[in-house]
């Protein structure tokens, strides 16, 4: 094998991961209309920059109360509320999809609650790869649209630079971050992407557990690292009305954060190749941010 085939192979898991950010932002950016349509807005003031000190707040919470879980042994409560969350958020998703259909609220919720309850049986039942991709990309792009039309452009700026700080803080100095993700990891629950390096790779077999040195058998990306940059991209979209849309249906600003997601996405990249666990919401929510502030510069719109 050739050096250039060794090193596309290398990467070809990581480019994966980058088409799946683009799918979580291209259905959210779907998902996000008949949302304001069924009025699914998390809060009621979008312009409130204090909704983002509480949405961290309650990240910080669930994140104290998931590691004191994971340390005393008590990963059962840990799947129940991740499962019934997974459920929840999957039945708005599919809720607002087919509202964009002909089909009445009675038949809606029935189909909902149905797909919801199915996919969150079979993802306790087999946690394979592909199976917490598919839950993970739909309740990615869901949770995305819900706070991305509940939230203005201000509140999410400020929601996205304070979570790059906290993931910062959380993966390089007290570490809890990565003891957490190992935590989740071993119950196979949706609240992270995975991209094997071959076909024959099998999540549930999984151990986790390698030795120094040891190459792993697949690549972890966080939920979070697809859905916070993508919050800014369905703001953008849903409040610069002003703004002019490509094809009726993604205007400039929000187009130009979705590239500057992918170019922070390469400069992690670059970096966890190395082979170290990297902070991927600096790279990701800088990345949005500075596309945004481009695409806003291009289409000659204010900046909120």
């Amino acid at each position: 094998m050739s050096s250039e085939e060794k090193s596309f192979k290398e990467y070809r898991p990581m480019l994966a991961m980058a088409g799946i950010i683009i799918i979580v932002q291209l259905v959210a950016l779907l998902l996000a209309a008949p949302m304001v349509a069924e009025d699914m807005r998390a809060f009621e003031d979008p312009d409130d920059a204090s909704n983002s000190i509480l949405y961290i707040g309650a990240i910080l919470v669930f994140t104290f109360l998931l590691l004191m879980a994971i340390r005393r042994g008590m990963q059962w409560i840990i799947q129940l509320v991740i499962l019934l969350a997974v459920a929840s958020t999957m039945y708005y998703v599919f809720y607002a999809l087919f509202a964009l259909t002909a089909v009445s609220a009675l038949i809606n919720n029935v189909i909902s609650i149905a797909l919801a309850v199915i996919l969150t049986v079979l993802l306790y039942k087999f946690p394979e790869w592909y199976v917490i991709n598919t839950v993970g990309l739909l309740i990615g792009a869901g949770a995305s649209a819900i706070f991305g039309i509940s939230l203005s452009i201000i509140p999410v700026v400020v929601l996205l630079g304070l979570l790059a700080i906290y993931d910062a803080i959380a993966v390089y100095r007290t570490k809890h971050m990565i003891d957490l993700a190992e935590g989740v990891m071993d119950m196979r629950l949706p609240i992270l992407f995975v991209m094997p390096k071959h076909m024959k790779y099998s999540f549930i077999e999984d151990s986790f557990k390698k030795e120094e040195g040891e190459e792993r058998e697949a690549f972890f990306m966080g939920l979070g690292d697809a859905i916070m940059p993508t919050i800014l991209v369905v703001s953008a979209n849903v409040f610069l009305t002003d703004a002019y849309r490509i094809a009726g249906f993604i205007n400039i600003p929000a187009l130009a954060a979705m590239v500057g997601t992918l170019v922070g996405f390469i400069a992690l990249t670059v970096l966890v190749m190395k082979g170290k666990p990297q902070a991927g919401l600096p790279f990701l929510n800088g990345g949005v941010i500075l596309g945004y502030i481009v695409g806003v510069l291009i289409a000659g719109t204010p900046f909120y």
